[in-house]
């Protein structure tokens, strides 16, 4: 059973603590930059600061930060998990380099993002939700903290009173 862990900042130990009732044969660590912020960096250092001088450009050392830090959460999830593990990283649109690591595995495990004070769909962020939506295998999806109870659940619609 190939298990892919999508790991994120900030509910990437609820993920990993998940697999490891489980018991998957095989498992990868999954990390995925965004381009958009060192993009943001490189386009606005050249268009307005420093053209014929790269050694300056602010998104080279914001690239060097990103792939410092996944390397940082890559090992930590390896340490928790305490066995072999495969770590991959990409970099591109979140939510579809997600989608297309998942291509063959018989489980994506990933952690609600988005508002965990109340249950439902706003507790998951915008990639998050696509991947639910789109990924080509079984989805865990998990809390990274105790669910809210069921009182968070909001009043039925007017028409369904």
């Amino acid at each position: 059973m190939k298990t892919i862990i999508w790991i994120t900042e900030g509910t990437w130990q609820a993920c990993v603590d998940a697999v490891n009732a489980l018991s998957p044969t095989e498992i990868v660590l999954l990390y995925v930059t965004s381009d958009d912020i060192p993009g943001a960096a490189h386009g606005a250092f050249a268009g307005l600061l420093g053209r014929g001088h790269p050694e300056r450009d602010p998104g080279t050392r914001l690239e060097q930060l990103t792939e410092a830090a996944a390397e940082q959460l890559l090992d930590a999830a390896a340490d928790r998990l305490g066995r072999p593990v495969t770590q991959i990283r990409r970099n591109g649109r979140v939510e579809r380099e997600v989608v297309t690591a998942a291509d063959g595995a018989d489980l994506l495990i990933l952690a609600r993002d988005g508002d965990r004070r109340r249950l439902g769909p706003r507790s998951l962020g915008p990639a998050t939700r696509f991947v639910v939506d789109h990924a080509p295998c079984q989805v865990l999806l998990v809390w990274p903290e105790p669910a809210p109870d069921t009182t968070s659940l909001p009043p039925p619609p007017p028409h369904h009173r």
